[in-house]
């Protein structure tokens, strides 16, 4: 494993180069490697299950555990068929409890808690654990004095960003989701992380700006105490707001004094201020912003009515604990359920993990940020009603959810796919940009590449181009662009990797994803014994509140005329059947009226 620097050694003068050993990964199985003297190196197995030089002889547990365990590939396959198996399943409470319980185990067990790395640290030490600027890593940097930049495999210099672009990311045509995906999944997906990915860009990519690593809906609420104090109304324990043709909107920038990233030519009315400075680039942000805004003040109501004796601060901190909750609960039931594309209904009730060694802490990783930039998933333009909208059109123009009615925006979005994330050629060129900035982002905090990640993850690693992406044109350039399949980048390759049959991912995405998304997840201080009671959401009342909550509800109570939405295209005449008080058995037949490859009116 270590042969190119054992090589390079005997060329040159003692002391003339310095390779570090570690290079070539050779610790297998998650052993940790550590440099002994220039030229030695020796693994760590503890706790791995494996033993010997390089962790690569397993123990007869370990042995016997992975011979009997299946694949990610045939779980996945079980768990997306045999409908009517899993439909007894679910409503078996003890066996769909078990099977929750180890797929949140399973998946969280993966992630390091505490951290172990940063983009500065490739070994454990009190900052890597103590200094929240950083993200975390799940693994530490390529050491600067390896022989290429992946470490010892592929070429010497890494192909140009904007080649690998060009050549194999940019969409040619849209490809729909063969899942049925629509905008108000694409949007969601983007609100959502924008308040735990956040970079800040003045120190440098592996930096966040992020307090509080998890879900703190910094977003509704503002990072900083000083920028929430100008969004509440600090009555009522409501945020401020102002009455638009009969239905709420926040106040503006120029009337809370709370910064946002507007173009000079957006109207002063128009400049809504909300907890995320960026919400107001695009419509579907800031349709968002503005549900969760009024769904805020709406649990404050029903506070007010249950607590007439508490005060504004108890009621605002109360309310923002309920839409914590609100959020992991749609997350987890909603969005995760439909972007698995499981049969298998999974469950938000942290009382499953009490019995369980589980940690209530989180940190974000610099790998979750980067394999989450899903911008496969925009349209070429956005329909909404008669109207269609170019990118310079939709952004920066709030005046679309006056003109057409917050309710009129969630049907649109509701209606229309979003793009396949995995397979390549699918991002938009007028987000080029931000994909080429992904990969030199990932080059300078020296990313290990795909197979390392995967080996990590406890995948196998791919064994040839064609492997990685399932057929011969992009699987020749990428051989051409990098020589060697172990010398593949994280980013290009997730999203270049083949998806699995009629799915939006590949295996890559899903295998590490979900680990980082559950244990962020369950690992909120809401989830914990200590907070997981009704008196922490103000009694049964707000508690019921997250506990019943989801995304059609977050909608339909919030916006005029309750419309219809999922994560899965609506079809119409279906929803015009469909109301609030509907079962969650009726509402997954709404989510299973998905658009394929069939016009609307086919459906």
């Amino acid at each position: 494993m270590i042969a190119l620097c054992l090589i390079l050694f005997s060329l040159l003068p003692l002391g003339q180069l310095t390779c570090n050993p570690c290079c070539s990964n050779p610790c297998q199985h998650r052993g940790i490697c550590m440099t002994k003297g220039f030229d030695g190196y020796e693994c760590d197995c503890t706790r791995t299950g494996y033993y010997g030089r390089n962790c690569n002889t397993p123990e007869f547990f370990t042995w016997l555990k992975t011979t009997l365990k299946p694949t990610p590939t045939t779980v996945h396959y079980i768990l997306t068929h045999f409908r009517v198996v899993w439909n007894i399943i679910n409503h078996i409470q003890y066996l769909r409890n078990a099977i929750m319980g180890y797929v949140l185990m399973s998946r969280s067990h993966l992630i390091e808690s505490p951290p172990t790395y940063n983009s500065k640290y490739g070994y454990k030490s009190w900052e890597v654990f103590a200094n929240l600027s950083y993200y975390a890593r799940a693994l530490p940097p390529v050491p600067p004095d390896c022989p290429t930049p992946l470490g010892v495999k592929g070429k010497k210099e890494l192909p140009d960003s904007k080649v690998i672009v060009e050549r194999l990311l940019l969409r040619r045509k849209f490809i729909p989701d063969p899942q049925g995906t629509n905008l108000m999944f694409a949007f969601f997906a983007q609100h959502f992380t924008h308040q735990f990915f956040k970079t800040d860009f003045h120190r440098g990519p592996a930096f966040t700006n992020a307090i509080g690593h998890g879900v703190d809906l910094n977003h509704v609420y503002g990072v900083t105490l000083e920028r929430q104090a100008k969004l509440r109304l600090f009555k009522y324990g409501k945020l401020k707001y102002q009455m638009i043709r009969g239905e709420m909107y926040p106040l503006t920038v120029k009337e809370t004094q709370a910064e946002m990233n507007y173009a000079p030519s957006v109207p002063e009315h128009l400049k809504f201020a909300v907890g995320h400075e960026v919400f107001g680039l695009v419509p579907g942000l800031m349709m968002y912003a503005i549900l969760w805004f009024r769904e805020h003040n709406r649990v404050c109501d029903i506070l007010m009515r249950e607590h007439p004796e508490w005060e504004d601060e108890q009621l605002f901190q109360t309310a923002r604990l309920i839409l914590i909750g609100e959020t992991i609960k749609i997350v987890i039931e909603d969005y995760v359920q439909h972007l698995s594309g499981y049969h298998f209904n999974l469950k938000f009730d942290p009382e499953i993990l009490f019995t369980h060694r589980f940690q209530y802490q989180n940190r974000i990783t610099t790998e979750f940020n980067t394999l989450y930039h899903w911008h496969s998933l925009l349209p070429e333009t956005f329909l909404i009603q008669d109207e269609e909208y170019t990118y310079q059109q939709f952004m920066f123009n709030n005046s679309i959810l006056l003109d057409h009615g917050l309710s009129e925006v969630v049907r649109a979005f509701s209606r229309q796919s979003a793009g396949r994330i995995s397979g390549g050629r699918n991002i938009p060129a007028v987000v080029q940009h931000v994909a080429k900035a992904s990969i030199d982002h990932s080059r300078k905090m020296r990313y290990q590449s795909l197979n390392a990640y995967r080996k990590h993850f406890l995948l196998q690693p791919f064994k040839s181009f064609e492997d990685l992406t399932g057929e011969k044109e992009m699987a020749a350039e990428l051989e051409e662009l990098y020589g060697d399949i172990d010398a593949v980048e994280l980013y290009p390759g997730l999203i270049v990797e083949r998806p699995r049959p009629n799915a939006i991912f590949g295996e890559t995405i899903i295998e590490l994803g979900a680990p980082f998304s559950l244990k962020g997840l369950m690992g909120n201080a809401i989830c914990s014994p200590e907070y997981w009671k009704p008196s922490t959401f103000g009694g049964k009342v707000g508690f019921d509140i997250v506990n019943t909550a989801s995304i059609y509800k977050l909608v339909c109570n919030n916006a005029k005329g309750c419309p219809v939405t999922a994560f899965h295209v609506i079809n119409p005449k279906t929803a015009a059947t469909i109301n609030v008080s509907t079962s969650r058995a009726a509402r997954d037949e709404v989510n299973r009226a998905v658009l394929l490859k069939k016009p609307y009116a086919e459906l």
